[in-house]
């Protein structure tokens, strides 16, 4: 089969692997159907060493069900299926309580230890298969490219920003800052808004990314960066805001945060950190009784609570894909993200 590895930054390939095998009683075999690449795909993109062995790419797919194992009692062949982005057993004391990214058994797609491909393929082995996929009745491969590309962002993006609200606390009649106009940022805008929050306030400057912010709930853009990004958040909100998401995970992201939430607010950050230390002394976190939170999304978690507006066309997260290329043209995927020509383009194998 083709699947989508990394060789070092910049140097996406296609290349032939082997087709994916049961190889545990509670496996199933995924033919994927769309994937997509995310803004944490860049990273390694724009800074991995050569690697002649290169590393298999793409945590975010949805299927049908091929095969599965003698252990799967909740999915059978030809179901449709979102496979979030951290594998999990659906047991263990982590599971139970939400919190899959913290399977003690499971894992993240392209781990070696997992044995255990991308989803940027054709076709993906799924460990645990009943604690990890997410089953989609009456959803085929056929379904129209629109509903397919919302349902994808269930596997992530849709799951990480409705995270970032729920970490962060809002609720009816909230304030809210989101500080970064990716995709993840946008859906924490339209996961504010479906939540009840008030007031959206999105930081970001690409006007057509903003301005899906708007559709999405956002009630005030702030361009500007830096000191004058936070005095234009302080005026907004009277001060600053009380809840603050960050969904980019460079520092500058993080300052920014920083300087916009009030005292006694929350920071809800969401954005993978690209950095080892970021300020958390007295002046910054303690002595306001700022909240730090967030994290990895569980999504898996938050499926059955956003599915059923998926599919019924209630909301529309498959507006952040405003690209969709096939699986041989993946690199050309990647450029223009990392270029900003495209907020987030799908893949189709």
């Amino acid at each position: 089969m083709r699947s989508t590895y990394l060789y070092g930054a910049g140097d996406v390939r296609v290349v032939d692997t082997p087709d994916p095998v049961l190889q545990q009683p509670a496996d199933a075999l995924v033919r994927v159907v769309l994937a997509c690449v995310c803004g944490s795909d860049l990273h390694p993109y724009r800074s991995m060493s050569a690697s002649g062995a290169g590393t298999s790419m793409g945590h975010e797919f949805v299927g049908v069900v091929e095969a599965v194992g003698d252990d799967v009692r909740t999915l059978r062949a030809g179901d449709f299926v979102i496979a979030p982005f951290a594998i999990s057993c659906g047991r263990c004391e982590f599971c139970r309580a939400g919190l899959q990214t913290s399977c003690v058994v499971g894992g993240f797609w392209n781990d070696a230890r997992l044995g255990v491909g991308g989803g940027q393929a054709e076709a993906v082995r799924v460990p645990f298969a009943d604690g990890t996929l997410v089953p989609v009745p009456g959803v085929d491969a056929g379904t129209d490219e629109a509903r397919l590309a919302s349902l994808l962002t269930l596997s992530d993006v849709y799951g990480t920003g409705w995270h970032a609200a729920v970490r962060g606390g809002v609720t009816e009649g909230s304030t809210v800052t989101v500080i970064g106009d990716g995709a993840v940022g946008l859906l924490a805008v339209l996961s504010a808004a479906q939540l009840g929050a008030e007031r959206i306030v999105l930081m970001g400057r690409h006007r057509e990314r903003t301005d899906l912010g708007r559709a999405f709930g956002a009630t005030d853009v702030v361009a500007e960066r830096g000191a004058e990004g936070i005095a234009s958040v302080r005026e907004l909100t009277g001060g600053g805001s009380p809840i603050v998401l960050e969904a980019v995970g460079h520092v500058p992201a993080y300052d920014q945060a920083v300087g916009v939430v009030r005292p006694g607010g929350v920071i809800s950050r969401v954005g993978v950190p690209q950095y080892e230390e970021a300020p958390v002394g007295f002046g910054s976190l303690f002595g306001p009784n700022i909240t730090l939170t967030g994290g990895p999304a569980p999504v898996r978690a938050y499926a059955d609570r956003l599915l059923p507006a998926v599919l019924d066309g209630t909301v529309d997260p498959g507006r952040v894909f405003d690209r969709t290329v096939d699986l041989d043209d993946v690199a050309t995927a990647y450029a223009a993200m990392d270029e900003r020509t495209a907020l987030k383009v799908a893949v189709r194998p």
